[in-house]
């Protein structure tokens, strides 16, 4: 099992799609769910216990999360010594990576960092100099001997041009990335989508750009021999060649849960403090004996369910944006699956001509990757 083991709901930024969101959401009627206020801002269960529930799954796979989990690099580092894990990986803002020692840092094997763009981008969504320290602090890593993979994990509003933005962080003076997953701030408050100008920014400037970027995707393949680990694509892709279906993407609620600061397991980092969706303690649980907890409708009846999975199962839980609204997040979806399968004779005939292969389109699932942005 994987598990989003949440350090801190503490966070030294305030981001635009999250802080800012979250101030103006703060009187928003949260409808017939029962939500928990008083989950602590640290953790509060002694790590035997946590040992103890891991000790359970031969091959637990931990992401440290927030807030911002490095804040808590003691903890990190502590739980580290005592939790036996088949993997450790880490979701950040990247302001902290120069300070976790390298003896814990290269155990790390992915570490995801908040970056939207190139410079101007992520310091108009984060604060000023962000993505300069973030930048900074990757080189430090990497001269102390990095080796992992290290993603930019984007979060895209409208501000964003994700054909020209992905370009950009694939090639760029600072520090290319070689690994890029991007999540729309879509469906995540309930305040704000009257607010913005989501629906023509879809429709005008995502959508077609999302297919200016396959089109790059496929065209580096046929002119490189390389598949560039760009992951909604390189996920979807790799089912649509291998004609499998899929569950929730991300595995929340199935292949991948979330442990709160006081112990209490959730089907994904979303829901914190949801206690209707509380699926027990790591104090008595059994990491392998979960319940699971699925998307529902209108995903389930949807033609494009078996290749999508659901896109995000606390937006379909809590349904923050209306039925009609949030019609235009599934077709950002279905733009993306379409320009995939258009894209599929070119992939396969370079599979066939052996510039490429199946194994090319090989990346770890559940990892903390959406797939479906």
């Amino acid at each position: 099992m994987f598990f989003h083991l949440l350090l801190t709901t503490d966070c030294d930024l305030q981001c635009r799609y999250c802080y800012a969101k979250a101030i103006d959401d703060m009187d928003a009627d949260f409808g017939d769910f029962e939500v928990d206020y008083s989950v602590p801002d640290r953790i509060t269960y002694d790590l035997e216990v946590l040992e103890k529930f891991m000790e359970k799954d031969p091959e637990p796979v931990l992401i440290f999360y927030g807030g911002e989990p490095m804040l808590c690099n003691d903890k990190i580092k502590q739980i580290m010594d005592s939790v036996k894990a088949k993997q450790f990986n880490i979701q950040t803002n990247g302001l902290h990576l120069n300070k976790l020692e390298p003896e814990y840092l290269n155990r790390l094997s992915t570490i995801f960092v908040s970056v939207d763009g190139t410079e101007k981008l992520t310091d108009y969504y984060r604060g000023e100099g962000v993505y300069r320290k973030a930048v900074e602090n990757i080189k430090t890593i990497l001269k102390n001997g990095f080796k992992g993979e290290i993603v930019a994990r984007m979060t895209l509003m409208e501000q964003t041009d994700i054909y020209e933005n992905v370009r950009w962080l694939l090639n760029n003076p600072d520090y290319s990335f070689s690994s890029i997953h991007w999540q729309l701030d879509a469906g995540f408050w309930k305040n704000d989508f009257q607010k913005r100008p989501f629906a023509e920014w879809v429709e005008n400037n995502y959508n077609p750009q999302l297919r200016r970027l396959v089109d790059f995707w496929v065209d580096t393949m046929e002119k490189e021999g390389t598949v560039l680990r760009l992951y909604p694509l390189l996920g979807v892709t790799q089912s649509l060649l291998l004609g499998e279906d899929s569950l929730l993407r991300c595995g929340s609620g199935w292949a991948n849960y979330s442990i709160q600061t006081d112990g209490h397991i959730i089907p994904c980092p979303a829901m914190n403090g949801m206690k209707d969706y509380y699926l027990g303690h790591i104090r008595d649980a059994h990491p392998l004996q979960l319940k699971r907890v699925y998307v529902g409708q209108p995903c389930t009846s949807c033609e494009l369910f078996r290749e999508c999975g659901g896109r995000c199962l606390y937006a379909n839980i809590t349904k923050r944006w209306s039925k009609e609204v949030y019609s235009l997040v599934c077709k950002t979806v279905k733009n993306l699956v379409e320009s995939l399968r258009l894209s599929l004779p070119r992939v396969k005939r370079l599979i066939d001509e052996e510039k490429t292969g199946l194994s090319d389109f090989d990346h770890l699932k559940y990892n903390s990757c959406e797939i479906i942005p």
